[in-house]
């Protein structure tokens, strides 16, 4: 093949990209040891009290030392502002297996009223999640993304059947595994809770990012066939993957800038829910957009050489 058909030597330079790879995951996985991962009360169990602000502004030091005094038990306080009302809302959170009783919920309203008295605490809602029944749920979702990896190893197997399926489903799999955990690493290390937001986000990258190597591997199966099989399955992957940079880079750029803006005016509102979902999603973008250029290609060519290599032994053994 003409070295002017494509600009970029892609599978002669996998080393490069393997090592990048192996060092932020390295990177985050000794810090997210380090700093250890911080479980929602949805997974560990406990308690949630969520009040409404008027009048003024609160200190969320000043309010978890009113309520840990007049309850003997540690919690932890995140503010945010209702873009609705314009408001603060302010939520109590008590890890553990002991649920809150009125009584509890009722110290805790005057605990509060007592320690701001120019300021408005209305309850608007309380919920307690069991210990056990959490780690069920985490259990359950675990099983869940194990299930749908399946799934999507089968669907892609049985889509690109015709180049080598198994392969493409195997390696495609091992990418979003890539992504998942760059999310999870940026979850611990930003001090952010793996709650139900972490779940939303994991399944939005795993659409995402595959959507992207299966648009590399669409190309693959149709420069194979146009180029016939003499020609090698590197330069076969090298010319696919310059087709498809562009369209994967100004994909995830979008994307990326989105994101951006949604996480800035949620730190402007100091949504916390909102820049939970943002940051890691932009970390997940930029993880899938790396994992299905430069590591399921470069995987999937890697398993196909070898294949071919083993099956010209075997012909001349024979």
């Amino acid at each position: 093949m003409n070295e002017k058909t494509y600009r970029f030597h892609f599978y002669q330079n996998k080393k490069i990209y393997f090592g990048i790879s192996i060092v932020l995951l390295v990177v985050g996985i000794l810090a997210s040891v380090i700093i250890g991962p911080h479980l929602d009360i949805q997974f560990a169990g406990g308690s949630m009290i969520l009040y409404s602000v008027e009048g003024g502004q609160a200190d969320a030091s000043g309010v978890e030392a009113a309520v840990s005094e007049s309850t003997g038990r540690n919690c932890e306080v995140a503010i945010s502002q209702d873009i609705t009302t314009g408001g603060e809302q302010v939520t109590v959170s008590f890890s553990g297996n002991q649920a809150m009783t009125p009584e509890e919920q009722a110290a805790v309203t005057s605990a509060l009223q007592s320690a701001y008295p120019d300021l408005g605490f209305e309850l608007l809602s309380s919920s307690s999640v069991e210990a056990s029944m959490g780690a069920r749920f985490f259990q359950k979702c675990l099983v869940c993304f194990a299930i749908t990896a399946v799934f999507l190893l089968v669907y892609i197997a049985l889509r690109f059947r015709k180049i080598g399926g198994l392969a493409a489903g195997i390696t495609a799999v091992i990418a979003l595994m890539h992504d998942v955990l760059i999310a999870f690493c940026v979850f611990v290390v930003c001090g952010l809770d793996i709650d139900d937001i972490f779940i939303a986000v994991i399944l939005t990258i795993l659409g995402y990012s595959l959507n992207a190597t299966i648009v590399v591997y669409d190309r693959v199966r149709e420069n194979r066939r146009k180029m016939g099989p003499r020609v090698s399955y590197d330069e076969v992957m090298n010319l696919s993957m310059n087709q498809t940079l562009s369209r994967t880079v100004l994909t995830s750029l979008c994307t990326f800038l989105s994101l951006v803006v949604v996480l800035i005016v949620a730190m402007i509102y100091n949504i916390d829910t909102v820049v939970s979902f943002a940051l890691p999603m932009m970390a997940g973008v930029a993880a899938g957009c790396f994992s299905s250029q430069f590591i399921a290609p470069n995987l999937f060519c890697m398993w196909q050489i070898h294949k071919r290599k083993q099956m010209d032994a075997a012909k001349q053994k024979a």
